[in-house]
């Protein structure tokens, strides 16, 4: 089963991909948002080239766990995407995942400017690894 993830931001918008046996987590782009969240050609065109069968998206946790005002934003945007796309949706905690991305971008000798785009796509496919991690143990 194939799972796209999103990390999901006020502009942009990171993707990741499972390979088809839910294994392996890769980073494969970064979206405006405008352009998911509105189900543009660019979108619906990732859709298609990955033909994903589940959909899992961050969702920004409190450090005590509970989903604050943004995870609520978060939750329906989501949902509207899932929606969209025909695909079910399931949530993954993003805490710390953009903080870890961050961090091996610069190991990798990426400056800040350098790092813009691509700390989103590489912080999803951190929570997703997790999730499929997680799901494979279960």
């Amino acid at each position: 089963m194939r799972v796209l993830a999103l990390d999901i931001g006020d502009a942009r918008i990171g993707v990741a991909v499972s390979d088809p046996d839910a294994r392996v987590a890769s980073p494969v782009a970064v979206l405006p948002a405008p352009e998911v969240l509105g189900n543009a050609k660019p979108w619906r065109r990732l859709l298609e080239d990955w033909e994903p069968e589940l959909l899992l998206c961050g969702l920004p946790r409190t450090m005590a766990g509970e989903e604050g005002p943004q995870a609520q934003k978060i939750r329906a945007q989501a949902e509207a995407v899932a929606k969209a796309a025909g695909l079910p949706l399931r949530f993954a905690d993003e805490r710390l995942s953009s903080a870890e991305a961050k961090r091996s971008l610069r190991e990798s000798g990426l400056s800040e400017k350098e790092m813009r785009g691509k700390v989103d796509m590489i912080a999803a496919s951190i929570f997703l690894q997790a999730w499929l991690d997680e799901v494979s143990r279960a």
